[in-house]
């Protein structure tokens, strides 16, 4: 049996495939509310196939509770923060989680640890919870890295096509979880020593967070300068050997913003170019305040209440607004305690901020100056409506509108 801890983003698809492919699975979650809707089938966030995959999954062998059980695999994935102050990871939830499992594990058990964590958590954090336990590493009970590799919007196919890595202290264990994973996942799998595994998943995402930055400080050049920006992009990766990326607003999500902080906090004089572009990211929200700014005064409009943000999510057609541009723009707004605009997001049909409209329409009557964080499918089909506004387009969709 496996036991998968932590039903987020990340746990529920990663359960619910696990059981459609014939595993028998257990989902434990703290969170009552939650496990409660997964047992009335109801699902607890949106995503592409997620409903499918419930259903197949309530078909064969799935169950749901707040309890730990006795399993033969343990599957971790509790969220990992960072300490915003000293930028090194917060293991917290991973130690209570590994606890836990600890109280009723059986012996043999492989403990797999698939939440993103800094170089060497493993090692300073879970095994010396089990040192001290009346368990042995490696004889009584095995420890395991795979950490996790999907997209909110594409996880059921990430799940199945991405390539993993099963990071072990034994090949054979390696192996053995690499035979599950197999079930699912029909790309590579790598087997490889744990703190390579978990050095692996954190440069993947800071290799991302360093590419965004670059065209993002592009961004701020072409401002300085009046230049075109996505025009200098566009010619620039008709080289064979260039591949600049689109710039925007900010870097939101569970990963990029967050995971290249590990190496800073871990490594502070080592990592002074991932220091500089994160930094470069974390300033984005800010330019388009300062945007806001200019427009309002350029159009004599003095009340900031035309103002009106659409899009709370961190990326387009997802309803995860964890560390969103629009939320670390509202955090800027406040820390100078100005009230943060109104927001709509399509994708959020409930209120997560005050400031918050759920209705399409009375969004878009009460507002002069739209400004479009989150490139939202609905925004491209119905951008007619558009037309008649001053409208802020970070992300260049619209050929009628201001460019960061």
């Amino acid at each position: 049996m496996i036991n998968v801890i932590g039903l987020g983003y990340i746990g529920l698809p990663t359960a619910l495939i696990l059981a459609s492919k014939g595993n028998k699975v257990v989902g434990t979650d703290y969170n009552n509310d939650l496990v409660s809707k997964l047992n009335r089938n109801e699902l607890t966030f949106e995503e592409k196939g997620l409903k499918s995959l419930f259903n197949q999954a309530i078909n064969k062998n799935i169950t749901f509770t707040n309890e730990y059980n006795s399993s033969d695999i343990y599957i971790i994935t509790v969220p990992t923060p960072y300490d915003k102050i000293n930028k090194k990871i917060d293991a917290s939830y991973v130690i209570v989680a590994t606890k836990k499992v600890l109280e009723v594990c059986k012996k043999g058990a492989i403990i797999v640890i698939e939440s993103t964590v800094s170089p060497g958590t493993i090692d300073k954090f879970v095994r010396p919870i089990i040192e001290e336990s009346t368990l042995t590493i490696n004889e009584d009970i095995f420890l395991v890295h795979a950490p996790e590799r999907i997209l909110p919007g594409q996880m059921i196919y990430e799940l199945e096509n991405n390539s993993r890595t099963i990071g072990a202290d034994l090949p054979e264990i390696a192996e053995k979880v690499k035979s599950i994973y197999e079930t699912f996942c029909k790309g590579e799998i790598v087997c490889t020593d744990i703190r390579t595994a978990e050095m692996s998943k954190v440069v993947e995402n800071t290799y991302r967070a360093v590419n965004i930055a670059f065209a993002n400080e592009l961004t701020k050049i072409a401002r300085y300068d009046d230049l075109d920006v996505h025009e200098i992009i566009r010619i620039s990766n008709m080289h064979p050997r260039v591949n600049i990326l689109n710039p925007g607003p900010g870097v939101g999500g569970h990963c990029i913003p967050v995971d290249p902080w590990f190496l800073v906090g871990d490594y502070p004089r080592l990592t002074t170019l991932i220091s500089a572009a994160l930094e470069i990211n974390e300033s984005m929200p800010e330019m388009v305040l300062k945007r806001i700014t200019d427009i309002m005064k350029e159009k004599k409009i003095t009340d900031r209440n035309k103002v009106g943000i659409y899009g709370l999510s961190y990326k387009q057609d997802v309803d995860d607004y964890r560390e969103s541009p629009t939320l670390q723009m509202f955090e800027k707004m406040e820390e100078h305690f100005a009230q943060p605009f109104s927001v709509y997001d399509p994708m959020i049909h409930k209120k997560v901020v005050d400031s918050q409209i759920l209705d399409f329409d009375q969004f878009f009557e009460e507002h002069e100056i739209i400004v479009v964080m989150v490139p939202h499918s609905e925004i491209k089909e119905r951008k007619d409506i558009l037309k008649g506004k001053i409208v802020l387009d970070p992300h260049y969709l619209f050929d009628f509108s201001y460019k960061l």
